[in-house]
């Protein structure tokens, strides 16, 4: 029997992993998702429709889309309480993608707050283990 509280059996977190994965995996390729939409965003279009019904803005709200339900399909396993630290991995993909692909800049307050949301998944991390 699977305990969906965060202190189950050894077993019950161990059958949660590929579900923690699906959920990640699903942040990441929202993160993705964002990044359609800013390359979309710093265009200038025609018309509406083609600012609106451009690849990237489609692409964009199909991977949301995608996302949407593969965060479904993950909160099978996942408990409600993991899915808000799973999902603060975002922001650390999201600075990741403007420094690579924008070539933003990551100001120390930044790399700050960072630190605390990985600092903070790693906390959360060590109780559920505990």
């Amino acid at each position: 029997m699977v305990s969906h509280g965060m202190r189950g059996t050894v077993g019950s977190v161990s059958s949660m992993v590929p579900y923690v994965l699906l959920y990640l995996g699903s942040v990441f390729i929202s993160a993705v998702a964002q990044v359609l939409l800013k390359k979309s965003a710093g265009k200038t279009y025609d018309s509406p429709i083609r600012e609106y019904l451009n690849p990237y803005v489609v692409m964009g709200y199909t991977i949301f889309f995608a996302s949407t339900v593969l965060t479904m399909l993950a909160y099978k396993e996942v408990p409600l309480s993991l899915g808000p630290v799973l999902e603060a991995t975002s922001y650390v993909y999201v600075t990741v993608f403007g420094v690579t692909i924008f070539h933003e800049r990551v100001s120390r307050r930044k790399v700050l707050a960072l630190a605390v949301i990985i600092a903070g998944i790693v906390v959360y991390s060590l109780g559920v283990a505990a």
